[in-house]
This record gives structure tokens, sequence and C-alpha cells, in this order.
């Protein structure tokens, strides 16, 4: 029998990326998009993947260094993922955060010739499961950059079914009709006092009153609102506590190297929210402390601390 012909094997192609679909990560846009990946590690043990661009419209450069929130909106779009692939929780629940902190190196930040590759090493415990579905969540996060390390950062929150979501607004769920009784966001800070160079992307507006705002919810901006909710999103959130340290801190001063924030209610568009800064003493490092709080109607929505560094002082 004549011998058959073999095909030469074919070229070894090169590994081929892109994100995840944005469904997992609760996003409209597909270029606000930052995972690329995710597996399976071991029981409730999983490592996420993310890529980083080089330059952004709204997460800009702090002294060539990227953006803090683009890490901290990295690991709040893994929360997601995970529970609905590692979990099994059902599009359609809500995530709630109750807290969350992160410690990042600066010397890892900075803004190399290529976009950034991240990867997330992610431990999940205090799991908690309500009628078979995921109800609450601490993850921990170990954070490199090419192999060196980059951040540290933890964090809980909770999971409504649609049912729950609505008893707990009582009647605030619907996001249209909140988005159409916002107030009107209010003039803001000058942006260069807080690093920006657009109004439109400043979170704060000046009161009579030192070192206290309102905060600005404007529904119209492209990234803060990515798609419609019906009360003021984490990111907006985590944006106002970063621009207050920044006005409160040492001139320079301008990147959040740690954050710790605890979410205690959530924050309506109909009525005003006040932002104000405490100065705190020095963390061992001598780097400038702030304490943050949100309030509304008299009461605290949100509290944070970040410590500040100037992105010079880590070449």
């Amino acid at each position: 029998m004549p011998a058959l012909a073999c095909a030469a094997a074919p070229p070894q192609l090169p590994t081929l990326t892109s994100t995840v679909p944005r469904e997992y990560v609760h996003r409209a846009s597909f270029a606000e998009v930052l995972p690329t990946g995710w597996h399976q590690s071991a029981p409730d043990e999983f490592t996420v993947t993310a890529q980083w661009p080089r330059r952004h419209s709204f997460y800009t450069e702090q002294g060539g260094l990227h953006d803090p929130m683009l890490l901290w909106e990295t690991i709040r779009q893994s929360l997601p993922l995970l529970s609905h692939t590692g979990y099994a929780l059902p599009f359609g629940h809500r995530l709630s955060w109750e807290r969350f902190r992160c410690t990042l190196r600066p010397e890892a930040m900075r803004i190399q010739l290529t976009p950034a590759d991240l990867e997330l090493r992610v431990s999940c415990s205090g799991i908690r499961r309500s009628r078979g579905q995921l109800a609450a969540i601490s993850m921990d996060f170990a954070i490199t950059r090419d192999g060196s390390p980059l951040a540290t950062a933890d964090t809980r929150f909770v999971c409504h079914s649609p049912a729950v979501y609505e008893r707990l607004r009582a009647g605030r769920a619907d996001p249209a009709h909140a988005l159409a009784t916002a107030l009107p966001p209010a003039p803001p800070v000058p942006p260069h006092l807080l690093g920006r160079t657009l109004g439109h992307d400043v979170v704060l507006s000046p009161t009579a009153t030192p070192r206290r705002w309102q905060l600005r919810a404007d529904t119209s901006h492209p990234i803060l609102f990515d798609h419609p909710v019906d009360h003021a999103p984490g990111v907006l959130l985590l944006e106002a506590a970063r621009q207050a340290a920044l006005a409160t801190s040492p001139a320079g001063h301008t990147v959040p190297v740690e954050l710790e924030v605890s979410f205690s209610r959530f924050v309506e568009y109909d009525a005003p929210c006040w932002i104000t800064a405490t100065p705190l003493d020095p963390d061992p490092q001598g780097r400038p402390r702030t304490h943050v709080t949100a309030t509304q109607h008299d009461r605290v929505a949100y509290a944070a601390t970040l410590t500040t560094e100037s992105p010079a002082g880590r070449r």
C-alpha cells in the first residue's frame, strides 16, 4: 500500500488575546473592558488577566504613572467577572460594595512603551449563599505586572437578586426615574487644582467651607456613567475621594498609594451629597493621609482614608 503523504505541520500561531465579554464586568462600552481572561486554579482560587492602555481619556497619567483609578477599576471589574463565571451568579443580580482596601507600588505603575499587562491572583472566602445563589463574598488580590508586584487589595461585597434589590431600594430601583430626577451638576472646582484638564472630569463643586465640597454627579459622563444606574456608582465615589485627598494633601502628592473605604448607604441623585476631607497624621513613612466622608441627609454614605505620595519620589 502506498504511503500517505503527510502535510507539513502548520506554523505555530501566536496566542490570541481579547477582552472578556462586557456583560461579565457590567460595562456597556467594549472600550472600557479591562480584563482579558480568567481561569480557576483551585477551589475559590482564580487568576484574572488584564491590560491597561498607555493613554486613556479619563484615567490620565499622574506624573508618568498610570492612574491608580485604573487599578481600582480593574479590581472592580473582576468582582462581577468572577461572580458570574466562577460562582454562576445570574445576570440581573446586583452587586453592592461593603468595603475595599488597596495598596500599590508607584514604581510599578510607570507608563512604558507598550500597554501594561497585569495578572490578578484572587482568593475568595467568607462565601455566603441564599437559596443556592451567591449572596456575599470576600476577595483578596495579589496583582503583578510583568511578574513584578504591583498591588495588593481586598474587598467584600454582597449580591442581590432583582426582587431583593427592589425591596432594598424601596421604589428607587428604576435607573430612568433616578436619572430624570437628578440634580443638575454644580459648578466644578477649577480642574488644575485637582490634577484634571477638563471641568467635565471634576466631581467636586466648591462650597464656602474649607475642605468641603458638593458631589458633582454629571450623569452624561461617558466613563463614570458608562450605563444607566439608579444611584451614584462606586467609581464616582472613589474619584470624589481621590480628588478630595489631592486637594487636601501637600502640593505634588498626587498619587493615592493606599486606599481604605467602607460603604454604608446608597448615594442618591436627587439630593446634595457633601464630601468632607480631614487631614490625618502622616503614616510611618511620612506620607500625607486624608480621611474623606460623604454625607447625604446628615447620614454618612461612605468613609475613606487615603495615603498620597509624589510620583517624583519613586523613580
